[in-house]
């Protein structure tokens, strides 16, 4: 009996290789020269994507590959991928959503005590030789009893919100919806950027949230303000950012994600009160290989009934 057939979109582990080529007939976007050439010849036989969130499932492959019925994203955002066009087609979507929920807590409190901590500049001022030369580096600021908001309260947002206890803050929330949570929710996203210190992003990307921390949100996180951006470049509206962090309307901002990663402008590289990190919110050895194994443990579930194991909301009724 032959193998569903099976396109690799981006990379995978060599445990993820090895598990989908027993199961499924491999064929690698990465090896593909002339898509529409190649799926002339082999599309109909494609059945299954693997994907990640930033390549998504390009338009060419839903159409190149009639007979698609399952995509499996590694990562737990999907805003790559055309949910209503699959929904419409009956193609059903997984991602991995609470395997990474703790790490990209982690990183949250890295970029938040390194913003509050002067962590790159004493980092600097050691390394470089000045605290001999010029003696003691300067004051920092303290993390704790901070009023801190959080755009976005799902499972990461939950997790952040847990981890950030031993800082004794009082937290406030901002989502579509108020929450069964113990937390204050705020109506407006502006009404909690005026009383926050620190203003946390962790909501999904997409249409919705797009841009959605603009001109007004950061002036009034204001200049003592500190941003921190989890989530996805596209929720930031970028230039808005680099002018009020440079204009001083606002104090410092922690980011891991970009508006067209992996290009970061250099005006955030330049600035002293940025912290920069190239997207590794999640990207530890052990929370990779359980995003990994998510993936097609997703897939090979649908080989065995039909069903995923994590589908995205927008298709958890196929």
């Amino acid at each position: 009996m032959s193998k569903p057939g099976l396109l690799l979109i981006g990379g995978a582990t060599d445990v993820m290789l090895a598990r989908m080529e027993a199961e499924f007939t491999l064929h690698k976007m990465n090896d593909i020269n002339d898509f529409d050439a190649w799926a002339a010849e082999n599309g109909a036989s494609i059945e299954a994507v693997a994907t990640n969130g930033h390549d998504g499932v390009p338009a060419d492959v839903m159409t190149g590959c009639p007979n698609l019925k399952v995509a499996s994203a590694y990562g737990v955002g999907y805003d790559a991928i055309d949910t209503d066009a699959c929904v419409e087609r009956g193609i059903k979507v997984s991602h991995t959503p609470n395997v990474l929920n703790a790490e990209v807590a982690n990183t949250t409190l890295l970029l938040m005590l390194a913003c509050f901590r002067n962590f790159l500049s004493d980092e600097r001022h050691a390394r470089s030789g000045d605290w001999e030369r010029e003696g003691n580096a300067p004051l920092s600021r303290s993390p704790d009893n901070r009023t801190i908001g959080i755009l976005g309260m799902g499972r990461i947002g939950q997790e952040i919100a847990e981890r950030l206890q031993v800082f004794n803050p009082a937290i406030l929330y901002h989502t579509r919806s108020k929450k069964d949570l113990p937390y204050e929710y705020c109506e407006t996203l502006v009404g909690m950027a005026e009383r926050s210190d620190v203003l946390i992003c962790i909501t999904p990307g997409g249409p919705s949230t797009n841009k959605i921390v603009d001109k007004q949100v950061l002036e009034a996180l204001g200049p003592e303000g500190v941003l921190i951006n989890v989530s996805r470049g596209s929720v930031v509206d970028e230039a808005a950012l680099i002018e009020a962090l440079q204009s001083g309307k606002l104090g410092m901002a922690g980011l891991d994600v970009f508006e067209k990663e992996p290009h970061i402008p250099n005006a955030l590289k330049d600035m002293e009160n940025v912290v920069l990190l190239p997207h590794v919110g999640s990207a530890t050895h052990e929370t990779r290989a359980a995003m990994g194994k998510l993936t097609v443990d997703n897939l090979l579930q649908w080989k065995k009934d039909g069903t995923v194991l994590t589908p995205v909301p927008e298709c958890a009724h196929l």
